[in-house]
């Protein structure tokens, strides 16, 4: 009550201060606030990316401007880096702006996996220009990403494959350089990948109509069962999402996989490759450590280091699973 009786009276004092102004100094008052907020807009606009949270960037220690003092070492980056530039130039020059470069008929190609999401190979490419300082290149790149780089498509898509290619391409290149439009492209692209979760269980599909929000499974795939190393290979990019939008749904729908996991039977301590959406069953109990299993062990293992070894959630299942593996 005091705080509300002190607010009114100087409401009132304001008002009456006003009253007392000549109508020059009243537009001019208005014409000084106006700008006052035209300034604050503006910098919150180049402050972070519209809708996003504020984030401090930090130049990531030792990702550039180091020479290694070995002289033989020196020579094979140098190779490595004129290998690089030798397929980057020729990426751009027969398939810029498509998925990939097909090297024998020197032609574009674009997977069905990224349904009409194009320019893979720019996105994936974005943290090693920037690491080998080819400067020139991830500006070229930065810029078809702001311009070219387009996920309003009518097609199925493959979460897995979109998510470590696209969301972790661009997150990789934010946390580089600081760039507002690679996590803004990152947590639009998210967003667009959370209705793959609406499943009765909440693991996701393996295939989703971006534009539908329509989900499935690979055919194949046991019965209509999604497969471990797919729905198990989300984590790190979308615990990032939520960091760097402010947004918890997304670390809540990678989490919510784990309890899924944690609930189930196991037979021989280890995890089945498919595991069927809507009973939340195992679709068989084909274990592999190979395909169709192994992403899931690795990223619960780089799930933990990511948390500064605070996840040990994720370091018993991983470390679980590995003694279980040596029997």
């Amino acid at each position: 009550l005091e705080r509300i009786r002190a607010d009114h009276e100087r409401a009132l004092r304001e008002a009456k201060e006003t009253l007392q102004k000549l109508p020059e100094e009243i537009r001019r008052d208005i014409r000084q606030d106006k700008e006052k907020l035209l300034q604050d807009a503006r910098g919150r606009k180049e402050a972070g990316a519209p809708g996003l949270p504020q984030r401090l960037f930090r130049q990531p220690v030792g990702a550039v401007g180091q020479e290694p003092a070995d002289p033989d070492v020196r020579q094979r980056r140098e190779k490595i880096k004129e290998m690089m530039k030798h397929a980057w130039d020729n990426y751009k020059r027969y398939a810029w702006g498509l998925n990939e470069l097909k090297p024998i008929s020197k032609q574009g190609h674009s997977s069905n996996l990224f349904g009409n999401i194009q320019g893979a190979t720019i996105v994936d490419a974005l943290d090693t220009l920037y690491i080998m300082e080819m400067k020139e290149e991830f500006k070229e790149a930065k810029e078809w990403v702001e311009k070219s780089l387009d996920f309003s498509v009518n097609a199925d898509v493959s979460v897995f494959e979109v998510n470590i290619r696209f969301v972790g391409g661009l997150l990789s290149a934010y946390y580089l350089s600081g760039e507002e439009v690679f996590r803004k492209k990152a947590v639009e692209l998210g967003e667009k990948l959370l209705p793959a979760f609406n499943t009765p269980t909440g693991i996701p599909w393996a295939l989703l109509n971006i534009k539908s929000g329509i989900g499935r499974n690979w055919p194949w795939a046991s019965g209509g069962s999604s497969i471990l190393a797919e729905f198990g290979t989300l984590h790190l990019e979308f615990v990032h999402l939520s960091h760097l939008s402010g947004n918890p749904v997304f670390a809540e729908k990678v989490m919510n996989i784990r309890k899924v996991l944690n609930r189930l039977d196991k037979p021989e301590g280890l995890y089945p490759n498919y595991l069927n959406p809507s009973s939340g069953q195992w679709g068989q109990h084909h274990v592999s450590i190979g395909g169709l299993g192994d992403s899931f062990y690795e990223y619960l293992l780089k799930a933990w280091l990511m948390s500064d070894k605070t996840d040990e959630d994720a370091k018993k299942m991983y470390y679980d699973a590995v003694q279980v593996n040596k029997t």
